[in-house]
């Protein structure tokens, strides 16, 4: 909620710090928004809407964490359609196929953090990069191992049009717009 309400002000670098996610994972149910903190509820803390897809891609690709999805958010509420839900659908589809693996954190950057999760071997072609921005365009140098050397990834959501190329050591210069996430995957040939 804070970070959705402060926009570029926020510390990205903060938003798992002191949360259950980072202390207790294995306790901790992830979630954007419920029906007690909907429009209306007593407990009213709505995260706004642009900062809704870049809290789902967290929650969903995240290692650590047992996601909850929020009916309203995906179905719509008081008969009005959500403009979530094909970006909820999509990040499902990378949860199910690529959010598989050791997770190593790039939360050092007050605008824009992300992660890589390593994909495993009982998942074929798994494995992605996660990437949010909370002010303007960023990018990072992230790691996949040398075993991905020369491979090319590309960004699911096509909020990216480049692809990036994995040098010799495994690292990859990967971007994310502004106000925005980014969910990069291998690209099979």
């Amino acid at each position: 909620f804070q970070a959705s309400q402060e926009g570029k002000e926020y510390d990205l670098q903060n938003i798992l710090k002191n949360t259950l996610v980072e202390l207790h994972p294995e306790l901790a149910v992830t979630f954007v928004d419920n029906h007690d903190s909907q429009l209306g509820s007593s407990l009213e803390s709505q995260i706004e809407d642009w900062f809704k897809p870049l809290a789902y891609g967290l929650v969903l690709l995240i290692k650590d964490g047992y996601p909850c999805l929020f009916y309203g958010d995906y179905y719509g509420v008081n008969g009005e359609k959500s403009p979530h839900t094909q970006i909820i659908d999509l990040l499902l589809d990378a949860r199910r196929k690529y959010a598989y693996g050791e997770q190593t954190d790039y939360f050092d950057h007050p605008s824009t953090v992300g992660f890589v999760r390593s994909g495993d071997t009982e998942h074929p072609g798994s494995g992605l990069v996660f990437l949010i921005s909370n002010d303007e365009k960023g990018s990072k140098t992230m790691n996949l191992g040398k075993e991905h050397a020369g491979e090319k990834w590309y960004e699911l959501t096509g909020s990216v049009a480049d692809e990036v190329q994995i040098d010799k050591e495994g690292n990859g210069e990967f971007s994310v717009n502004g106000r925005n996430l980014a969910v990069w995957i291998k690209k099979h040939q």
